[in-house]
């Protein structure tokens, strides 16, 4: 089902439908499984962010509602992220490889990969109860999905309007903010702030894209190529973590050294990519853009 709210339908019914939708993608996809477990639980995550960039977006008319379902698909989320962020890990020091400065960096961090293959299959072993939170989930869901249908938006088309342009000027203004506390310090938890507010503004694109299809089609592709640098760079911090926290699963050191250097390296380019790709993105002032999706809302109602 699309995920999209049209201007000239009934606020409430678009709401519950763009919601309800995504949870039942995540719903099918957690039972029937057609691609494994572990594809699986990486595609339902992604349809929760979804749902949660859509609270965010009305979270100004429903405030109580938006706290208590956010954090129950917070919570689903995270009870199923351990072998899903194992598998990442693995996948970001692939990309490390596929950007390897030299052969012997390439052959180190290949040998990385395998460790953290190895590291994954023993998780899988060890965490028994995934079957059982896996078959537990979708209850969860239809119990979000039911919460979803006692939600109702009283106002007229100009105060959705109205609701609509505060959640993009909301979420834009905070991206600016993200930006700017990226500049001025460099850490893991401001490049994961800006990440997820970028996440937050595409949803939005996806949702909003009847209001104006072209530009909000472009708008989306650029912020995707944004997300992906993002996303790199959360990974090779959760990265660096682990090997903090677990070195043992490291045991050479020569190829540990050349990780980190890798890691470091990597670090520098997608964080400076990702600043001026942001500065793209999000180079609007946040006001004139919520102006203008409250006309182009009120535009299809009128």
């Amino acid at each position: 089902m699309p995920f999209r709210i049209r201007p000239d339908h009934s606020f409430t019914a678009e709401f519950r439908k763009a919601a309800a939708g995504q949870m039942s993608h995540a719903i099918r996809t957690l039972e029937e499984r057609p691609e494994g477990k572990h594809e699986a639980i990486h595609a339902f995550r992604k349809n929760l962010k979804r749902v949660r960039s859509l609270y965010r977006l009305v979270s100004s008319e429903v405030p109580e509602f938006r706290e208590r379902e956010n954090a129950r698909l917070r919570d689903l989320a995270m009870s199923l992220s351990a072998i899903r962020d194992a598998t990442a890990l693995i996948e970001t020091v692939r990309y490390l490889k596929t950007n390897a400065r030299n052969t012997a960096e390439a052959k180190a961090l290949g040998r990385i990969v395998a460790a953290l293959e190895n590291r994954r299959d023993h998780m899988a072993e060890a965490e028994a109860d995934i079957d059982q939170k896996l078959a537990e989930a979708p209850g969860v869901l239809r119990d979000a999905i039911a919460a979803v249908e006692e939600v109702h938006f009283n106002g007229g088309p100009r105060r959705n309007a109205r609701l609509v342009a505060k959640g993009w000027r909301d979420t834009t203004s905070k991206a600016r903010k993200a930006i700017e506390h990226c500049q001025a310090e460099a850490s893991a938890e401001t490049f994961h702030t800006l990440r997820k507010r970028a996440q937050d503004y595409r949803a939005y694109q996806r949702l909003l894209r009847p209001l104006w299809p072209a530009a909000m089609k472009a708008k989306y592709e650029v912020t995707s190529s944004l997300i992906d640098l993002l996303g790199h760079i959360h990974d090779l911090d959760v990265l660096c973590a682990l090997v903090e926290a677990e070195p043992q699963h490291f045991p050479n050191a020569d190829d540990l050294a050349r990780l980190l250097d890798a890691i470091i390296f990597r670090q520098q380019e997608d964080r400076r990519a990702a600043l001026e790709r942001a500065e793209d993105v999000f180079g609007d002032d946040p006001q004139e853009e919520a102006d203008r999706i409250e006309l182009l809302w009120r535009a299809q109602v009128s």
